[in-house]
């Protein structure tokens, strides 16, 4: 025999209803006690509650302090007969079950019952013992079903109200989760405009260190920048290219830095031995410069290749044709444009057209001439716009102006980058500079200040202002 550790655990059965749990009440009703004695005798061993009533308004007084489940009522009875007492059972208390008790003779009787009290079976006399059992047993039952019918609607409708309840309360912490969500996202991409606006104001600083040293003309590197995005935009490479030749037209001399003061200032034709093999590796100095920022490594290639040509013949790869981007190639050729009216690349200084004509010159040697063609597409379209802004002087700047262009020290430091609204303060510091560095200094703000892009206010001002 199994011990008991190795018996199964019974299964716990689910708790009773309240209406199977409770002992089912019946209501006798009859003129003669007898009658109700034997009805009595049979019902109680079955563990119902027999309750008795000598005629009808004693029933109906009974159902009037007792709580019943089921009436088991004789036809005749004086004063008021089964059918009326039974009717009135109907009318008060609708959900007890009615049984009628009747003779063979009374059919006309029963009809009654049936049509006015509504009873759910009538019994003849004399009563079947087994019979009367199953009867009422029959009746508890759908008493009991009912019961349970009504306690689970009640139930349901209560679940339903919890539920609206629970789903009005979810819409609610839905929306506001979605609105929360909504304004992290709006906070998230101010955040992260001005972190690509400072990102790129970091870069403009960066980009006036070399020009500083050589006290070439201020604004060279944001020059190259401006033309590359333009030719870019033109040949229709796409916002990131544009961002990417922006980027790479500003820092195109960082390999530069480390150069003597006398190579920095020495144009390429004039170099020689050591000094051009240094020249030829400041696009690799500057690639190694740029690499290990993720966002800079595309402008980092682009950098690299600033010297390339479309015949292979340039450095430091000596990329040719398919191998040279058309990205690079517009890189280079803005880097060419600038560089020969800048005195970088030969000892004269060529004019705009000059330089223009000369790189047109190394169409399909070192650039493709779609690049040239876009390249002078874009020279006449920025030539073409009409003036945007206006120059004033530092002592005419008023709060809510928007600088259209980079403010640069004589020396070529960057300021303010374009796009900065004016505050009180940076205002009083723009005028002390001016005052402090005894300079005559000009900007140029916009003509309609009302749509300001780039650095918002108090964001961008550089430690000289």
């Amino acid at each position: 025999m199994a011990s008991m550790s190795e018996l199964p655990a019974a299964r716990p059965e689910p708790p009773a209803s309240t209406t199977e749990a409770a002992v089912a009440v019946v209501l006798c009703v009859d003129d003669e006690p007898a009658i109700l004695s034997s009805l009595r005798r049979l019902l109680r061993p079955k563990g119902y509650k027999v309750l008795l009533a000598e005629g009808g308004q004693a029933g109906l007084d009974t159902l009037a302090r007792e709580p019943v489940d089921l009436v088991v009522s004789d036809m005749r009875m004086p004063e008021m007969d089964g059918a009326q007492f039974l009717e009135q059972v109907r009318l008060r208390w609708p959900e007890v079950i009615r049984i009628l008790l009747t003779g063979y003779a009374d059919v006309s009787s029963t009809i009654a019952a049936i049509n006015r009290g509504e009873i759910h079976r009538y019994i003849a006399k004399p009563w079947d013992d087994q019979n009367m059992l199953m009867v009422v047993e029959d009746g508890l039952r759908r008493r009991r079903l009912e019961q349970e019918n009504l306690r689970l609607q009640a139930l349901t409708q209560v679940q339903n109200q919890e539920l609206q309840a629970l789903n009005a309360g979810l819409e609610a912490r839905v929306k506001a989760r979605t609105q929360e969500i909504e304004q992290i996202n709006g906070m998230l991409e101010q955040a992260y405009a001005e972190l690509q606006s400072n990102f790129l104001l970091s870069i403009n600083v960066f980009a006036g260190l070399t020009e500083l040293r050589d006290g070439s003309m201020a604004g060279y590197s944001r020059q190259v920048a401006a033309l590359a995005r333009a030719t870019a935009h033109q040949l229709g490479l796409g916002p990131l290219a544009e961002q990417d030749l922006h980027i790479a037209g500003l820092l195109h001399e960082v390999g530069k830095l480390g150069f003597p003061d006398a190579l920095l200032r020495k144009p390429m034709s004039l170099m020689r031995g050591e000094e051009l093999q240094l020249f030829r590796r400041h696009p690799l100095h500057a690639e190694s410069a740029l690499m290990p920022l993720a966002q800079l490594q595309r402008a980092a290639r682009l950098v690299r290749a600033q010297h390339e040509r479309l015949d292979g013949k340039g450095f430091p790869d000596g990329l040719a044709g398919e191998q040279l981007s058309l990205a690079a190639q517009v890189l280079a050729a803005a880097v060419d444009y600038h560089g020969l009216q800048s005195g970088r690349l030969a000892e004269r200084r060529y004019s705009a057209e000059e330089a223009l004509s000369m790189v047109k010159g190394g169409a399909d040697v070192r650039y493709a001439k779609v690049v040239v063609e876009a390249l002078g597409v874009a020279l006449q379209s920025l030539a073409e716009q009409g003036p945007q802004d206006r120059l004033i002087l530092a002592q005419d700047l008023v709060e809510g102006m928007v600088l259209s262009r980079d403010l640069t020290s004589p020396q070529g430091a960057l300021l303010l980058a374009r796009g900065y609204v004016f505050d009180a303060r940076v205002v009083k510091q723009v005028r002390e500079y001016a005052r402090r560095e005894g300079v005559k200094l000009q900007l140029h703000v916009r003509l309609d200040p009302a749509t300001p892009s780039g650095p918002v206010a108090g964001q961008g001002v550089q430690q000289a202002v």
